[in-house]
């Protein structure tokens, strides 16, 4: 792989368009849909859920005109044919200010500063690829793109107007240099001073409307002229490689079995040419035109084929009323012995073991739990939809897309694309069905009612002053407790079955009405892992499934006890000294996982609803470990 390749994951959730990305030389944003170059043809990817939720959901949010088919495509990717040049995403360079790798020794106000000159993308040598400014009749310096950038809310970003910043709009063409007075991270000791004398430090750059209103620039997106709409918000100071930059907006199914006879298969295989067919009449017409869809179609009746692609339009439609992950649950914790069917080309295969099987003789009681499923093999899909800035759009723990319903400026990937960028990733799994009664049972104790107010204040503090519309909801005591629970025994499992944790992944299912008042219906969590690759179906994870009681027994053990403690356990989500009035007993050392392993950012957690820590006592759903 090149320096200039990405993985197609990574177009879909860190470099996606309008991510910031770092050459060998320069800095680049990602360029939206229309960039995508799909001159070889294009691979769609069937996901008939998740097509039909995005299409009524951005439907609504007027980010996809009402008359369009949506798709889901493959990133485009290379051939690996010797000598053949690989379609590929155009980028945009960016920022266009550049400073100047030497760096040389200046006496200002009286103090010694190291310097390095500023200069524009205009500014540099064309015969060196602009790869080195050469300016004044000086020695050649190569450069590096500034580290520092404007963007607003909405996802705007430019560059900032630097000469006319540190001018207050006052016109002046002196040569420009970015100054740095010490070896801290301290923005006073970070300048950017112009010849003339004027200065302006990184500190008062961060200053509420100090970089001017935003113009609505969206080079992602391609021409200004075209890409560029109207913004009422001011700029913010940015850093170029911060992790604020970019926040993907991804939704995620996992692929479930169907009933297909032939006919149907095939019209699933083939429906981005089928989808927009309105008649028999035009059936006819699309196989004249493609030969392969009439190779594929061969010996079927243009009117069977009609009807069969309005029943897969129509089912498709009435499974994206269903929420995603209710319909999930329903599959696995159907009590069949066999989910799915155990063929190389399936969707999901998946059995309900035994109880014999996998409920050892362990001092914790597992009577919690309701059944386990070894899924064998599950297909993940994931879509990027959109992004935002500074501020990751909130994760719903029920399923629903993000921001769909919430006041969260998301930009837009594509000015009229009709396809969304999607992968597919293959792997395997454990599904853990707990006992609801024992669950709504649990969440009557005084204890527990006492500890989950708190997480919900913690949660009210954190959503307050955020958001102008509505507010993310809490998800619930159920949903803390079960999403505590997937981290620990990821961490634990990883340890078992050989695999690294970051690449485990978790879907908690604790789904019903309990933040209106009601319980829990559904209670279960998934620990799967999936990749492009074979890493996710080698059965290192499916075969802990036997072992599952005592490795959940260490992971409550080492629940019991951080060791932050007793720092960690006294940790309240209404403490004002630190930003985490999103969990409760929670840290890097008992709970915290890899971001990429967690379905909501490594948020909603407390270790006391799972187990007695140092501070608590009444509420967790296990008691202590030893003895229960």
């Amino acid at each position: 792989m090149t320096k200039n390749a990405q993985r197609e994951s990574q177009l879909i959730t860190t470099f996606g368009p309008g991510a910031m990305l770092d050459l060998p030389t320069r800095s680049v944003l990602v360029g939206g849909l229309e960039r995508w170059s799909m001159r070889n043809g294009f691979e769609v990817i069937h996901e008939e859920r998740l097509t039909a939720l995005l299409q009524t959901r951005l439907v609504e949010t007027q980010r996809l005109s009402a008359d369009s088919v949506l798709t889901l495509r493959r990133a485009p990717t290379s051939s690996g044919i010797p000598g053949e040049t690989p379609p590929g995403v155009e980028v945009t360079v960016f920022p266009t200010w550049f400073a100047c790798d030497t760096a040389e020794a200046a006496v200002v106000d009286g103090r010694e500063v190291r310097r390095r000159r500023l200069v524009r993308w205009q500014d540099l040598d064309a015969a060196s690829g602009r790869r080195r400014f050469s300016g004044d009749g000086g020695k050649p310096s190569d450069v590096s793109p500034i580290r520092f950038v404007a963007a607003c809310n909405k996802g705007h970003i430019d560059d900032i107007d630097w000469r006319g910043v540190v001018h207050a709009g006052a016109k002046c063409e002196e040569a420009m240099w970015l100054e740095d007075r010490g070896t801290s991270a301290d923005p006073r000791d970070t300048q950017v001073r112009c010849g003339c004398g004027k200065s302006l430090s990184l500190e008062e750059a961060f200053r509420p409307g100090r970089l001017g209103k935003c113009r609505g620039h969206r080079p992602w997106l391609g021409r200004r002229e075209d890409a560029d709409e109207q913004c009422d918000l001011y700029l913010r100071f940015l850093t170029r490689t911060a992790t604020n930059t970019y926040f993907s907006q991804v939704a995620t199914v996992i692929s479930l079995p169907s009933a297909e006879d032939v006919l149907t298969k095939i019209v699933q295989t083939n429906w981005a040419d089928l989808a927009s067919a309105e008649s028999t009449a035009e059936i006819k017409i699309f196989k004249k035109g493609n030969a392969q869809l009439r190779e594929a179609l061969a010996g079927y009746d243009d009117g069977d084929v009609f009807a069969r692609v309005q029943q897969v339009l129509h089912q498709s439609k009435a499974e994206a009323t269903v929420p995603v992950k209710v319909a999930e649950f329903d599959v696995f914790a159907s009590g069949r012995t066999l989910i799915g069917e155990a063929a190389s080309d399936s969707r999901l295969h998946a059995e309900t073991l035994g109880r014999s099987v996998w409920d050892a003789d362990v001092d914790v009681d597992l009577t919690g739990i309701r059944s386990l499923v070894a899924v064998h093999r599950l297909r993940e899909v994931s879509c990027l939809y959109g992004f935002t800035r500074f501020e990751a759009a909130p994760t719903s723990a029920d399923g629903e897309l993000e921001d769909i319903y919430l006041a969260v400026d998301g930009a837009p990937i594509s000015l009229s694309a009709d396809w969304l960028p999607a992968v597919e990733q293959f792997g395997e799994g454990l599904f853990i069905h707990f006992d609801e009664a024992r669950i709504q049972d649990w969440l009557k104790r005084e204890a527990v009612q006492q500890r989950v107010a708190s997480l919900a204040e913690g949660h009210e503090s954190w959503a307050q002053g955020r958001f102008q519309g509505r507010k993310p909801q809490f998800p619930g005591g159920a949903y803390v407790l079960l999403h505590s629970l997937a981290h620990a025994l990821m961490s634990e499992i990883a340890l078992d079955c050989g695999y690294p944790a970051s690449s485990l992944t978790e879907r908690v299912y604790a789904l019903g009405d309990e933040r209106s008042g009601g319980s829990p219906q559904r209670c279960g969590i998934l620990i799967y892992t999936a990749s492009s690759g074979a890493l996710g179906t080698l059965g290192g994870l499916v075969a802990t499934a036997s072992r599952i009681a005592p490795i959940l027994r260490s992971a409550l053990l080492r629940l019991e006890l951080c060791s932050n403690d007793p720092v960690c356990a006294d940790h309240g989500p209404l403490d004002t000294q630190d930003d985490r009035s999103l969990h409760g007993a929670a840290c890097h050392g008992c709970l915290l996982i890899a971001e990429t392993s967690c379905e909501v950012r490594n948020v909603h957690l407390d270790r006391a609803l799972v187990v007695e820590t140092l501070s608590s006592e009444g509420a967790a759903f296990f008691g202590h470990a030893e003895g229960v």
